[in-house]
């Protein structure tokens, strides 16, 4: 194996990893939004639990296609440029929900919402860091 093919075997296995960390994660935060759509609508200033629910089968759902783009043998660029816009998207609708103050929420909602848009923001950072080095390797 040549210095170049050992760098990029690298560089593959630590975007693979990056990938199972976001559909862990991912995967974590929706089936805890499912299983406790009660409390965190009401920690969050929602009357109903029906969106929180939403949110989380958006995010279970968005796990299952992350984790098979991670545990690929290689990862389709395309597939994870998807998952990075996906996951970027999502940050700066987040972003809009905090700083515009929408839906009425409870501090602690819009700390919430904040933390994980922070988080998806470090997953989205590493991935195009991925991305860049198998494209430069």
């Amino acid at each position: 194996m040549t210095h170049n093919s050992t760098q990029n075997c690298n560089h593959m296995k630590t975007l693979k990893n990056v990938l199972l960390v976001n559909a862990l994660s991912s995967g974590a935060t929706g089936l805890g939004l499912i299983a406790l759509a009660a409390p965190v609508a009401i920690l969050f200033g929602i009357s109903e639990a029906t969106p929180v629910i939403e949110v989380g089968v958006f995010l279970f759902a968005f796990a299952i296609l992350v984790f098979r783009e991670g545990r690929r043998t290689t990862p389709n660029l395309r597939m994870v440029k998807l998952i990075i816009i996906l996951d970027i998207s999502w940050v700066l609708v987040s972003l809009l929900v905090v700083v515009l103050q929408l839906f009425y929420l409870t501090p602690i909602g819009y700390f919430g919402i904040g933390t994980v848009a922070l988080w998806v923001a470090g997953m989205a950072y590493l991935q195009i860091n991925g991305i860049k080095r198998l494209t430069v390797a």
